[in-house]
């Protein structure tokens, strides 16, 4: 990178009094951008306020079905939960068109509910799945190509978004039947060679199944019959998880909805400029995941240190390392490459988060992945229901000094709530995993009571010796 050579640029020299950069080169005879001459020229009007809706929307749907896809993932298996959330996402993208036109925004609203719905169901779908299928030590490089697939689709969109444009004369519909269709097919192939564990797999040799079983029986998988919410519900760590998640989901959803604002409204980048430049975090965070899932998983074999301490390890890295990016890009000024530059490398380094933070329930409770997954999941994805109006109360007229308090609350909760994590978070997996804990919990409890109607002293054991 050719960073360095830049970055002792003067950038607050390109600051005028207003606290506005000047628009680049790119401008027509008028002053104005050539960004700037198509605004208001689109099929849509709609306030902030309407905009700010249509974007929370999704996040409403996605917080409603986390819980109860986890659930239903754990009882019917995780390959038909995601296939039904992949359809559902998929017919909502094909129906956003039509709700926009037909229903303005309270039907567009409606379809981003219905694909949040959708949505919410895939990451609890894919952790029972993975539940099944890794290993504690394939579980980072797993984990990571896994979930980082979700940046490197971003990719591939942003970057067909405008080949898909200028094949059909600018129709904006079509990206959405394109990657609607793009799903259905997707779709098909799944439902054909995906599997819910290695016992439905014919593919495997004998070998690998017996691989695969040897980590099952280790890991205590069994049918539950009661979901210990007590005791999830008051792991310690597993709140460390989900307040870590509630800082990463901040720093990415800013990066995916506000990052391309300020980058058109503030660096003055064009429509063109704008969706290449959003492709490159995304397709960094990417190389990130798939490399540092590979590391981790040699690290545990290896016995280098702990799955608790990789786990921290990285996942402390995913959110150090964009919090110095976002704060660097917030004094960097109008140097618009430091800006740019900054903001990639620092989101590159959330890519660690994949073979770490992702997994780690996992390594709490593979018997109950999926709802842990969904509550870690779903309760970090509120900050995407709360980001486009706290930022909107910060930025109203699209100044550095605005944008400079977005980007250092931004790096405060990356730093904070990791801190938290560091303190409270942990990959030992938990005695309630075992359901035979959690029958003999219930047993105890029932006796506790009977005895106490009765007039009896009441004591309490040790679930696990009693099951012993």
């Amino acid at each position: 990178m050719i960073v360095a050579n830049n970055v002792m640029n003067f950038t607050r020299q390109s600051i005028n009094e207003f606290d506005y950069c000047p628009t680049n080169n790119d401008t027509n005879s008028e002053g104005t951008s050539s960004d700037e001459t198509g605004a208001g020229a689109g099929e849509f009007e709609w306030s902030e306020a309407a905009q700010k809706a249509i974007e929370s929307a999704f996040f409403w749907g996605y917080l409603l079905s986390q819980v109860p896809g986890g659930l239903l993932a754990e009882r019917i298996g995780g390959k038909h939960t995601l296939s039904v959330g992949i359809l559902i996402s998929t017919l909502g993208t094909l129906l956003t068109p039509l709700a926009a036109r037909e229903g303005d925004v309270l039907g567009l609203i409606e379809v981003r509910i219905i694909m949040g719905i959708g949505q919410g169901l895939l990451y609890p779908s894919l952790n029972v799945i993975l539940a099944n299928w890794a290993p504690t030590e394939e579980r980072g490089r797993l984990g990571a190509i896994v979930f980082s697939g979700a940046n490197f689709g971003s990719v591939v969109a942003l970057g067909l978004s405008g080949l898909i444009l200028s094949w059909c004369d600018g129709s904006w519909p079509s990206l959405f039947y394109v990657y609607g269709l793009m799903g259905l097919l997707w779709l098909m192939v799944w439902c054909r060679v995906g599997h819910n564990s290695p016992n439905d797999d014919p593919t495997l040799t004998d070998r690998e199944r017996l691989h695969l079983q040897k980590y099952h029986e280790e890991a205590k998988l069994q049918q539950m019959t009661i979901i210990p919410w007590g005791s999830i519900l008051t792991c310690i760590p597993l709140w460390g998880l989900i307040v870590s998640q509630i800082g990463h989901d901040w720093g990415l959803f800013v990066m995916n909805t506000d990052l391309p604002r300020y980058m058109k409204n503030v660096m003055h980048f064009t429509i063109a400029q704008n969706g290449l430049l959003s492709a490159i975090p995304h397709l960094l965070m990417w190389l990130t995941a798939i490399a540092s899932g590979w590391w981790v998983d040699w690290i545990l074999i290896n016995k280098i240190y702990s799955v608790s301490a990789t786990r921290k390890i990285f996942t402390t890295v995913s959110s150090i390392g964009p919090a110095l990016g976002i704060i660097g890009a917030a004094y960097a000024g109008c140097n618009r490459f430091v800006v740019v530059s900054l903001i990639a490398i620092g989101m590159s380094f959330m890519g660690c988060f994949y073979p770490s933070l992702k997994v780690n329930p996992l390594d709490l409770s593979p018997n109950y992945a999926g709802t842990l997954m969904a509550l870690v999941n779903g309760i970090g994805a509120i900050s995407g229901v709360f980001i486009p109006y706290i930022n909107g109360l910060f930025v109203t007229d699209n100044t550095l000094n605005q944008w400079q308090v977005v980007f250092l609350l931004s790096a405060f909760i990356l730093i904070v709530t990791n801190v938290f994590y560091l303190i409270t978070g942990s990959a030992e997996i938990q005695p309630w995993n075992d359901p035979r804990y959690t029958e003999k919990l219930e047993e105890i409890r029932y006796d506790k009571y009977k005895n106490s109607v009765n007039g009896l002293p009441t004591g309490f054991l040790n679930p696990m010796s009693a099951a012993s």
